[in-house]
């Protein structure tokens, strides 16, 4: 099995009503590795960039509009993207026209491909710039939100942990009290006893993500057989996925080629079950969550892919922010553990959208010396 593409091909959106210049564009570009959506009018362009581009090439005259009006509609709509714009009739005006619509780039129709390939890798230049100063400045965020959290952990240890433990304490003496009782008035005892029981549960696990989260332990790899840790992962959670009435997959025809991987067994299956429970937990009834892995070069890759409902573009890029949820309960620590934890590896963890409908968790792993 190879490796599984998604969208980090560089997009280009081609807006030219010329049927034929359109077409030798998509053939030219996408041979160049380019994913190409053609649109012949402002209308269609408007429909085509609500999937997301990074580079819009866009004629100046086109039958319901002018270019330049689209390419600042075509920059608010995608900030992070770049607008190059194509013109048969240049003219002083109009190159002036094209820098105060935001425009990177100008070229003569028709232009030649080594040249319009040169304009488009410098507007892709110019995208990856934007990319890697917002990557930076989320980086400093969560360094600041991460300096907060070892602020806080020892206090959180000591004045919550301790009348946590005291109150679990008490409770399994008066449960043990109640179940002495007679039958007939146990349930009624012991219903609001289990839902305290577990609501100490639940603040425990939460500050255990902030004591995990504050302070990662010490990193010491070893080889870890990815087949058997992701089979032991997919049986483990199985009763849950019945439940919920998922069907829960492991596709293990990439395994096969896939040697053993450089980490520690423990923290990778907490990352695996992490995902998977993410998943399930967002796939309808009758739904599918797949498990995929292979190899590419010297790493391994692991997808969990879902038929929910996906995750929006506006939220990817925090996902893996500390406190960052979209869940009506939790820490908002699930996800920036596992993120840290992939990191500490040597890896990357991304989040797409899935060939199955809902999403793709996509993780790589250095693979064992």
């Amino acid at each position: 099995m190879s490796l599984p593409h998604s969208s980090h091909r560089p997009r280009v959106l081609v807006v030219d009503d010329n049927a034929a210049f359109l077409d030798n564009l998509q053939e030219l570009l996408g041979d160049a590795g380019y994913l190409v959506e053609g649109a012949s009018s402002c209308r269609e362009a408007r429909e085509r960039a609500g999937d997301g581009f990074d580079v819009a090439l866009v004629d100046l005259r086109l039958p319901d509009g002018e270019g330049t009006a689209l390419a600042r509609e075509l920059k608010e709509k995608v900030p992070e993207s770049e607008v190059v714009l194509l013109t048969g009739f240049a003219t002083l005006e109009t190159a002036v026209a094209a820098v105060r619509a935001g425009a990177c780039a100008y070229l003569m129709k028709p232009c030649a491909p080594n040249e319009l390939l040169l304009t488009l890798e410098q507007a892709m230049r110019q995208v990856r710039l934007q990319a890697e100063k917002r990557e930076l400045a989320r980086r400093a965020q969560v360094t600041e939100k991460l300096a907060a959290v070892g602020t806080m952990t020892a206090g959180l240890s000591h004045e919550i942990r301790n009348p946590l433990n005291a109150a679990a304490l008490q409770l399994s003496v008066l449960e043990r009290r109640v179940r002495r009782l007679s039958e007939d008035l146990q349930p009624n005892l012991l219903e609001p006893l289990m839902l305290v029981r577990d609501e100490i549960r639940r603040l425990d696990h939460i500050l255990e993500d902030f004591l995990q989260f504050a302070r990662p332990r010490e990193f010491r790899p070893e080889p870890v057989e990815l087949k058997t840790l992701l089979r032991r992962v997919v049986d483990l959670l199985g009763g849950q996925a019945d439940a919920r009435r998922v069907r829960l997959e492991l596709e293990g025809e990439g395994l096969l080629s896939v040697p053993p991987v450089w980490g520690e067994e423990e923290r990778l299956r907490q990352v695996i079950i992490n995902l998977a429970i993410n998943a399930l937990e967002a796939t309808p009834a009758g739904g599918l969550v797949r498990v995929s892995a292979g190899r590419e070069g010297d790493m391994a890759w692991i997808t969990v892919d879902d038929t929910g409902p996906g995750v929006p573009l506006e939220v990817r890029d925090r996902l893996f922010e500390p406190f960052f949820t979209t869940k009506a309960q939790g820490s908002g620590l699930g996800l920036s553990i596992v993120h840290s934890i992939v990191t500490q590896h040597g890896g990357t963890l991304e989040v797409d959208s899935s060939p199955e409908g809902g999403a793709r968790f996509f993780l790589r792993l250095p693979l064992a010396p």
